[in-house]
C-alpha cells in the first residue's frame, strides 16, 4: 500500500457527508499523480488517514470506480488505473460538445457585469506565477466554471465535471510554463469574442481550446509511459 495516505488528513467535515467529500480529494489526489496508476490503497488504510468509518470509503471507491480512476478487484484490493487515452478522448468529445453551446449562450447574454468578471479572470490567471501550476489549473476550473454558470447551465457543467477525470489527469501532466501561456491566450480569445457577442467566434474558440488537449496527450503519454495503460 502507498504511503502517500500516512499522513492524517484533518479538513473532512464531520457535520456534512462524508463519502463526497473523501470522492473530492481522493480524485484530486489521483489527478495530481500523488497517487499513482497501478498502486494499490485500502479502505482500512484511507479510513485511518482520514479519521472516518470504512463505508464512506466504500461509497468513495465506487463514485471513483465509475470516474475510470480505479479498479475494485474482490480480495486483491482497490488499484489506482492507469490513464486511457479513449477515455481522455471520449471525455474531451463530450465536454467541446457541451461547452462549446455553454459559450454561445454566454455570448448572446454578455453584459457590462459578465465582459467585468471574465476580464477579471483573465487578469488573474496572467498573475499566477508561471511556475505555480496548482493555482492555474484552479483557476483554468474556475473559468470554465463560471461560463456555464453564466448561461444558466450549472447542471451541464456538473455532467462535465463527472467525465472528465481521465482528462484532468493529462491537462495536470501538461501543464507548463509555456503551455500555460498558450491556455491564457485561448481564454483571452473565447473573452473577445464573447465580449464582442460574437457567438460564432465563440463556439470556434472555445473548440480550439478544447482541442489542444490533442497535441498534449500524445506528448505527455511519451514522456510518462508509466502512467498509461488500456484500463478504463
Amino acid at each position: 500500500m502507498t504511503d502517500a495516505l500516512s499522513v492524517r488528513t484533518h479538513d473532512i467535515d464531520g457535520a456534512a457527508a462524508i463519502a463526497p467529500q473523501l470522492y473530492r480529494r481522493l480524485r484530486e489526489r489521483i489527478v495530481r499523480t500523488e497517487l499513482l496508476p497501478g498502486e494499490f490503497i485500502s479502505e482500512t488504510e484511507i479510513a485511518r488517514a482520514y479519521d472516518v468509518s470504512r463505508q464512506p470509503v466504500r461509497e468513495a471507491f465506487i463514485k471513483l470506480a465509475e470516474a475510470g480512476l480505479v479498479q475494485i478487484r474482490p480480495q486483491r484490493g482497490t488499484m489506482i488505473t492507469r490513464i486511457s487515452t479513449e477515455a481522455v478522448m471520449d471525455a474531451r468529445f463530450v465536454r467541446e460538445a457541451i461547452e462549446a453551446d455553454v459559450v454561445k449562450l454566454v455570448a448572446e447574454r454578455c453584459d457590462a457585469a459578465i465582459e467585468t468578471e471574465l476580464k477579471r479572470q483573465i487578469a488573474a490567471q496572467k498573475n499566477v506565477a508561471e511556475d505555480d501550476s496548482d493555482a492555474f489549473v484552479k483557476l483554468d476550473e474556475h473559468f470554465h466554471r463560471t461560463l456555464a454558470d453564466m448561461a444558466g447551465k450549472s447542471y451541464a457543467w456538473r455532467v462535465v465535471e463527472e467525465v472528465k477525470a481521465q482528462m484532468d489527469r493529462v491537462r495536470y501532466l501538461s501543464v507548463e510554463k509555456l503551455h500555460v501561456r498558450l491556455l491564457i491566450e485561448q481564454h483571452e480569445a473565447i473573452v473577445a469574442a464573447v465580449t464582442a457577442r460574437d457567438v460564432a467566434g465563440a463556439d470556434a474558440a472555445m473548440r480550439t481550446h478544447l482541442r489542444e488537449i490533442l497535441k498534449s496527450l500524445p506528448e505527455v503519454a511519451r514522456a510518462r509511459p508509466d502512467l498509461f495503460g488500456a484500463v478504463r
